[in-house]
């Protein structure tokens, strides 16, 4: 969570988006930054509990595949309203899984049976396969630039998560003539100090994980 924040705090001044693929060492939860850290304990049992610098439910993190994507004020995916840019990020992932041999699709209609929940049910324009929701996201957009987290729970089939990511970077460089790039040493040597002064100073807190 402090690498994502450290990122869209930075990406201004990289003036590119970025791409980020990451897992979990240990099972945890995330939740959205205007939840209540009472009401999200008493439903999960999973801990660590983390606040997330984006909106949206709690999601459950084992071996759900995660990434976050942050975008620069003077970039186009800025702009647009948040429903077209989550859309937009479940088309992209929609068609990383067809690249895969995966068929699925994006959720006309919310229809949600536990609130505050993100994998419970599923909101409009989530990625959906054989009626369940399989990727979420949350967005946070600040003068900085626009943050989006978000979590895929793979289909139970034999997917590697290489290939998913693989998929994701050859169908942007497809679509979007995306041309990717590993980022330079110094850049990535000072997100790596405002993400460890984060992590010790705000997300492994109490007051901030409980200040709701």
């Amino acid at each position: 969570m402090a690498l994502d924040e450290a990122l869209l705090h930075s990406v201004a001044h990289w003036k590119k988006p970025a791409l980020r693929f990451y897992g979990w060492t240990e099972p945890a939860a995330t939740f959205g930054y205007f939840q209540k850290y009472s009401e999200v304990a008493e439903t999960i049992l999973l801990r660590p509990l983390i606040r997330r610098p984006t909106g949206g439910g709690i999601v459950p993190h084992d071996a759900d595949w995660t990434y976050s994507l942050a975008f620069p004020p003077n970039h186009e995916w800025y702009s647009l309203k948040a429903v077209e840019s989550y859309r937009r990020v479940h088309e992209w992932i929609r068609d990383a899984f067809a690249r895969l041999n995966v068929i699925s699709e994006l959720a006309a209609e919310s229809k949600k049976s536990a609130p505050g929940q993100c994998f419970v049910g599923h909101e409009q324009s989530d990625v959906l396969w054989r009626g369940r929701k399989i990727a979420g996201a949350a967005q946070r957009r600040t003068r900085e630039g626009l943050l989006i987290q978000g979590s895929v729970q793979p289909p139970p089939l034999s997917l590697k998560r290489s290939d998913w990511e693989n998929a994701m970077r050859a169908v942007a460089e497809t679509d979007q003539r995306v041309v990717w790039e590993s980022l330079d040493s110094a850049f990535a040597e000072s997100l790596d100090r405002q993400a460890a002064e984060l992590a010790r100073t705000k997300y492994s807190q109490d007051d901030f994980n409980q200040k709701r």
